[in-house]
């Protein structure tokens, strides 16, 4: 089955990186986790804690498909705690985007429903 990856991509202000991590691995991850997301990395960058300036932190989940993506989408979108937890970090962060993506071998066939 292909996969389908959803990447997290948040500027933190400057100085808030690492609290942010350690938010988002505990209060964002098992939830995702809950919603059939798999973690496969948070990326760093630059790949040290910035004091006066901001990191980019970057989390890729992978998902079971379309059908993983789907179902991941319409749990998220009635769990009110979500938007609670993001709101709760705002003061962490600058900026933030999601974008969803698969191999290129694959979007043939994702396409293809």
């Amino acid at each position: 089955m292909a996969v389908v990856y959803v990447v997290d991509t948040v500027v933190a202000k400057p100085g808030r990186a690492r609290e942010f991590v350690d938010s988002y691995l505990a209060g964002y991850a098992p939830g995702a986790v809950d919603r059939g997301m798999a973690l496969e990395r948070i990326m760093v960058s630059p790949p040290l804690w910035l004091a006066d300036e901001s990191n980019t932190v970057t989390a890729i989940w992978a998902l079971d498909g379309p059908e993983g993506w789907w179902k991941m989408t319409w749990q998220g979108r009635n769990d009110d705690t979500l938007g609670q937890w993001w709101a709760g970090v705002e003061a962490l962060i600058e900026h933030r985007s999601r974008s969803v993506a698969a191999a290129a071998a694959d979007v043939d066939g994702l396409a293809n429903v």
